[in-house]
This record gives structure tokens, sequence and C-alpha cells, in this order.
């Protein structure tokens, strides 16, 4: 398999998605109930198994876009990366998030390369830890704080709900349709 060009960075802010639907995939991240967040990252696993089972899964449509292995990847790693960030909101006072490229993190991994049946079962595992935190969440702890490096303010609530966005919208760049 040919060494792939990186994919230019989406530098794009996209908290947006926590005032509006997304005008992409459709999702409505900010009226979505976070009791609801667990089952919609579960229920993301089985669309990632069938978009991994597939023969072109690591061939993208065009140049400038991941190919359907590279989203599953970077699914994965947006998984644990939005755990270890819930993890400080719930153990410590309003915590800053470490940084994290995704696109260098995509480049570095060489997720391009990386096994589709490995991925699967990765994307499961980091899917079921965040899902399984983010259910035992409950009363004040939604309101704690946490900030990204470039001064976004989240609190768990608000974390949460931009991840599961991040979760529809992948899966609606690979399938064209929600999990």
């Amino acid at each position: 398999m040919a060494t792939e060009q990186p994919i230019v960075p989406d530098d794009k802010d996209w908290t947006w998605v926590l005032d509006r639907p997304c005008p992409e995939c459709g999702f409505d991240a900010g009226r979505t109930p976070v009791d609801e967040m667990p089952a919609l990252v579960r229920d993301s696993v089985r669309t990632w198994r069938q978009v991994l089972d597939r023969t072109d899964v690591a061939r993208r449509p065009d140049p400038s876009t991941w190919s359907p292995l590279e989203y599953a990847c970077h699914a994965r790693d947006a998984a644990h990366v939005f755990d270890e960030r819930l993890v400080l909101m719930l153990e410590r006072d309003a915590p800053v998030f470490a940084d994290w490229d995704q696109d260098e993190t995509a480049v570095v991994e060489a997720y391009a390369q990386q096994d589709p049946a490995t991925v699967a079962e990765e994307l499961a595992a980091e899917s079921e830890t965040i899902a399984a935190r983010i259910a035992t969440v409950s009363g004040d702890q939604w309101a704690r704080a946490g900030r990204r490096s470039n001064g976004s303010q989240f609190t768990v609530a608000s974390l949460v709900r931009y991840f599961s966005h991040d979760v529809v919208h992948h899966v609606w760049d690979v399938t064209g349709r929600r999990t």
C-alpha cells in the first residue's frame, strides 16, 4: 500500500455544534439528552465494524478526505482522548486539557496502514470505556468545568455532547447516515 499524503488540517473550531444542529450530519448535540449518549456511542460500534469489514476500507474517496480506515482510527483515538478529558473534569477542578493534534496523530500513527480488524476491536474497547464512564455521571457532576488549551470552556455535559457529535459525524462521513 502506498503511503498516503497528509490531509490538509481541519482548523475549524467545531464547538458551534453545541449551539445548533450540524448542517452536514444533521445531529443536534445541544438538544440530545446526555443520558442517550452512552447508547449512541455503543450503537456506533456496530456501524464501524461493518465499515471496517469493507474491501475498500483503506481507499480514500479523494486525496483530501480520509479513508474509512483513517476515520475509524481517529474515532478510536478521539474516544480515548475524550475519556481522558472526562476523567480530568470529574477528578480535578477546572482542568486545562492537553493539546491533541488529530492530523499529526494520523500521520505519526500511520492510520492508513493500520489493520482494520485490530482497529475494530480497539475502537469497540475505547467506545465502551467512554460510554460506561458517561453512564456513571450524575447530578452536579454534569456541571463540572474544564477548558481546552485554546480557551474553549466546557462542562461535563457540553464535553459529552461535543464528543457525541464527533461520533455521529464520523459515522456520517463514512456512510452518509447517522448511527
